[in-house]
């Protein structure tokens, strides 16, 4: 690996620390011991769709409906989850997020906005605009 390569990785493996630092410590301000990773995607996918039933959320997923149902269960407990029934088809349940739920869906972004924060506070409006110029045109 050529310099300039390794010292790009060692800038990008930095803010991946810090990128974590910020995931951590929220985790920790919200009290998220328990929860797990795959039951955070769970809850990343009800909160990027609206009208989610139990079947359209399997389908997303690849899972079988009773998967589904245990795993709401679990969110439904944690106070992260609720059912709602549709007000046209009473057979039909939509599952929605908890304001709990919605924080934990979104604490990925908050993580990210603590880094773009960090940066902010480390750079000039030269620098941010330059900086901004050059990750655009990584595709």
């Amino acid at each position: 690996m050529t310099a300039q390569k390794e010292h790009l990785f060692q800038v990008f493996d930095t803010l991946i620390r810090l990128k974590n630092e910020c995931s951590c410590s929220i985790f920790s301000a919200c009290e998220l011991s328990e929860i797990t990773v795959k039951q955070i995607n769970y809850l990343k996918m009800i909160d990027a769709h609206d009208e989610v039933t139990f079947s359209r959320l399997a389908e997303i997923t690849q899972n079988s409906k009773p998967t589904i149902t245990e795993m709401m269960h679990k969110l439904d407990r944690m106070g992260c989850v609720y059912r709602q029934p549709c007000p046209h088809d009473g057979r039909i349940n939509y599952i929605r997020l908890t304001g709990r739920g919605e924080s934990i869906a979104r604490l990925e972004q908050r993580a990210l906005q603590q880094v773009v924060e960090r940066l902010v506070d480390s750079l000039d409006d030269h620098e941010i605009d330059l900086l901004i110029e050059i990750l655009q045109k990584v595709r």
